[in-house]
Order: C-alpha cells, then sequence, then structure tokens
C-alpha cells in the first residue's frame, strides 16, 4: 500500500485536546495533520458533551429565574413563561455547528492538515486511515471516551427510551418521569436541565451519595440544595435490571440494606461514566497494551512505550475533562518542537454546571487526612458576600485548604452561582506554590464574588472582614 502523505505531527482525534496539539504543533513550525471520523470537528466535547450541555443549562436557567420569582423580586414582571423545545434545540445546534466551523477555520489559518475517516495505527509511523497510508514522524492518539456502559441496561437512542448523555441532549419531547442512573457531573447537569423543563427527576447512585470523590462539604450542601429544588436522590442504590416497553422502563432497584423496589420513568439515562476510546485503534501493530480499564500507558511527558506514538486526554489516566486533554496537547506539541510543554496534573479544575455551580481545584480534606499531611481549613458563606447578596444568589461557600506549616494552598472547594470562574483564581495561585496569606493580601475588586475567595483566605488569619 502506497504511502499518501507525510507529516511531522499526525493526530488521531479532533477533539479538544487533539485539534488543539495539532494547531499547537503548526504554529511551532511542524507539519501537523488531525485525522476525525466525525463530519465536525470538536469531539465529544463540542458535539454531544460539554456545549450543547452548557446551552441547554443556560437556557433553562433563564427559564426558571423568569418562572419562579426571581426575577419577579427584582421588580420585573414577566408574564406567562412558556418553552419552545424546538427552538431551544435549534439554538443548541445552531451554536454547535458555529464553535465547529470556528475550528475549521483555525485550521485553515494555521496550516493544519484535515483527514477525514477513520485511522488505526499500522505498524511504526504509520497511520491507515479508511485505507489510505500515512506516515508521521510523531503521533498522537486523541481519541477521547465514550459512555459507559451498565449491564442490564441496555441503551438506544434512536428508541429514546433508555438513553446516554448524547440521547439526553436531544430528546424529542419533555419526559414526565426521567430517572438518571448515576449522580456525578453528567447526571446532575443533564438532570437539571429537564428538571427546570419539567420533568419529575430521580437521581440513583450507587455510591453513599452523590460527586463521589468530592469534598464531603460539596457533596452534603449540593444534596440538601438539588432536594430543595425538586430532584428526588436515592443513594447507596443499586439498578439490578430494567424492564423496558416502547412507552418507558421499569428499574429494578436494590438498597444497601438489600431491599428491592422499583422506578417507573418515561425516560431513563445511563449516566454511569465514561470509558476511554481505545477499541480498534491497531495499538497491538505498535505494540501497546492498554491496561485493565483500557486506558493507554503514558509517562509524565505524554509517550506510550512505542517509539514516537503518544496519547493524552480521555485515553490516559486523569480527569475525564476536556481542559485537561487540551493542556495535554498543547504540552505534547511544544514538546515535539524542542520547548518544554509543561502540565501540572496535580492542578486540574473540576466544574459542575448546576445551579449553584460546584468548582474544585487540588486535594479534598478527606485526601488530606488519608495522606497524614496536616492542613487547615478556612470557609467562608456566599450569604456573607456582597454581590450574591445583590444578585439575589446566596447559596454556598468557599473553602480554602492550606498546609499547616507554610500556609501553601493545597485545594479550595466552592458551591455558588460563580464558582467554576472562581476557581481559576485558586487554581493559579497554586500552580505558582502561592499561600493563603497571598491571596489574602491581593487587592480584590469590589463587589464581586471572587471577594468570598480573599475572605477565606484572610479567614486562616483571623481577619475575615464580613464574617
Amino acid at each position: 500500500m502506497n504511502v499518501s502523505g507525510d507529516y511531522d505531527v499526525l493526530v488521531i482525534g479532533g477533539g479538544p485536546g487533539g485539534y488543539a496539539c495539532a494547531i499547537r504543533a503548526a504554529q511551532l513550525g511542524l507539519k501537523a495533520a488531525c485525522v476525525e471520523a466525525r463530519p465536525t470537528l470538536g469531539g465529544t466535547c463540542l458535539n454531544v458533551g460539554c456545549i450543547p450541555s452548557k446551552t441547554l443549562l443556560h437556557a433553562t436557567h433563564l427559564l426558571e429565574l423568569a418562572r419562579d420569582g426571581h426575577m419577579a423580586g427584582f421588580g420585573i414582571d414577566t408574564g406567562p413563561v412558556s418553552i419552545d423545545l424546538a427552538r431551544l434545540m435549534a439554538r443548541k445546534e445552531a451554536t454547535v455547528a458555529s464553535l465547529a466551523g470556528g475550528i475549521d477555520f483555525l485550521f485553515r489559518k494555521n496550516g493544519v492538515a484535515r483527514l477525514p475517516g477513520r485511522a488505526r495505527l499500522a505498524g511504526p509511523g504509520r497511520v491507515d486511515i479508511d485505507g489510505r497510508m500515512f506516515a508521521a514522524t510523531a503521533i498522537v492518539v486523541a481519541t477521547g471516551s465514550l459512555p459507559a456502559a451498565l449491564a442490564g441496561v441496555p441503551v438506544d437512542n434512536h428508541a429514546g427510551v433508555v438513553v446516554d448523555s448524547s440521547g439526553a441532549l436531544s430528546l424529542p419531547r419533555i419526559p414526565e418521569r426521567l430517572a438518571v442512573i448515576g449522580g456525578g457531573v453528567i447526571g446532575l447537569e443533564l438532570g437539571s436541565v429537564w428538571r427546570r423543563l419539567g420533568a419529575q427527576v430521580t437521581i440513583v447512585e450507587v455510591a453513599d451519595g452523590i460527586l463521589p470523590g468530592m469534598d464531603a462539604d460539596i457533596r452534603a450542601t449540593m444534596t440538601q440544595l438539588l432536594a430543595r429544588q425538586g430532584m428526588t436522590i436515592l443513594a447507596s442504590t443499586a439498578v439490578a435490571g430494567a424492564d423496558i416497553r416502547e412507552d418507558g422502563a421499569t428499574l429494578q432497584l436494590k438498597g444497601a440494606d438489600g431491599k428491592a423496589s422499583a422506578l417507573a420513568a418515561d425516560v431513563v439515562l445511563v449516566a454511569t461514566g465514561r470509558r476511554p476510546n481505545t477499541g480498534d485503534l491497531g495499538l497491538e501493530t505498535v505494540g501497546i497494551t492498554p491496561d485493565a480499564g483500557g486506558f493507554i500507558p503514558v509517562d509524565a511527558q505524554g509517550r506510550t512505550g512505542a517509539d514516537g506514538i503518544h496519547a493524552i486526554g480521555d485515553v490516559t489516566r486523569g480527569p475525564m475533562l476536556a481542559h485537561r486533554a487540551e493542556d495535554e496537547g498543547i504540552a505534547v506539541a511544544e514538546r515535539l518542537a524542542g520547548r518544554p510543554g509543561m502540565v501540572n496534573p496535580a492542578i486540574v479544575p473540576v466544574v459542575v454546571y448546576t445551579d449553584p455551580e460546584v468548582a474544585s481545584v487540588g486535594r479534598t480534606e478527606q485526601m488530606l487526612t488519608a495522606e497524614g499531611i496536616a492542613y487547615r481549613a478556612s470557609t467562608f458563606p456566599m450569604s456573607a458576600n456582597s454581590r450574591a447578596k445583590a444578585n439575589g444568589g446566596t447559596e454556598g461557600f468557599v473553602k480554602l485548604l492550606a498546609e499547616e506549616a507554610s500556609g501553601v494552598v493545597l485545594g479550595a472547594h466552592m458551591v455558588g452561582t460563580m464558582a467554576g470562574t472562581m476557581i481559576a483564581e485558586v487554581a493559579q495561585a497554586m500552580e505558582f506554590g502561592a499561600t493563603v496569606e497571598d491571596i489574602a493580601y491581593t487587592c480584590h475588586a469590589h463587589p464581586t464574588h471572587s471577594e468570598a475567595v480573599k475572605e477565606a483566605a484572610l479567614g486562616f488569619f483571623g481577619a475575615a472582614i464580613h464574617r
């Protein structure tokens, strides 16, 4: 088979990690190409993940503000409020299309070759794309992840009764009852969308509470807030099976105490996490064996055990987050161009775009205790923040964790309407090894939500002004 192209860098996958890697490589003078099987670039995040879900979350948040009295509290009479689901979905699709087109533009602007089709490794330095062979000095695997399956509850997005996250973004009608299997980020975000649109939402989580792995205070607070909003949360509850019909499904549940129960729903969303998309990539042709979880083993530089093969993002172990993949893609491109290419895997913010938002970076108190690290904590309530008060969104808190002896920031955990934006300040502080004193004595604009971060830092010295 003839080789039809030669590249310095060939990236398999056009998601946030892949397209960023290809663009940065081209910016640094490398001949770069990116393979994508989808008709549009952007991967799961842009096409059926981050962007469409945030469009729906924003729209339904506006709906709730208008419908449930928040705007009326400011003297704004909205009158009868209704939702046109078809127009909402059209807006979502238009947003996705616009951003996908933007990536195409960036490829053309930077000279990245876009190679459509499904790629498969075909030996060292070789990639087969639907029968066409390409050669590359460096190959970067960035194929992302797929929704994880749940035994006994088969997903069929076309039928629309049992769906995964992709299907839940495009339901043709508002279900009266929505059962969400999984109380993680995806389940809570999409559950919030359909609850605001009018569905009765029940979250079924096998762990002892929602948002497993996050700080205990966040988990407790969000359980209370989401229940207050109308969600039913069944923790420590497993799904043993499902009776699926054309008009709905009944889940067979089993509690931690062994008691069985049933949950009827018009639509079931399986949101039990994601798995690396490493099947049928030809990894065996270059001597790469995925680990037990299907992840590609890599070193701290993103290098696999095969010469010239790198892997980034969801196909490697670590948080399955678009921004992690993007940073790793840029770092790999820079290393291939002879630059340092820095990524700090310990500082990756996590955000849940519910209302209020949840944001976290670094270690939790539970992690620090388990590791035997001496630390101090300081918490400041959003109810004492002037901007939150003025805006009418006072739910939540900011909690900072610092090393006891040095005051170096070890983690931050927040619940609040602007938590997803506020967390960046602490992530940057941690990146530069800042102490809580550095944050406390940095001037913050008034009135802003970010002042809650400053006040939490001041709290370490008993100097918080508004508490």
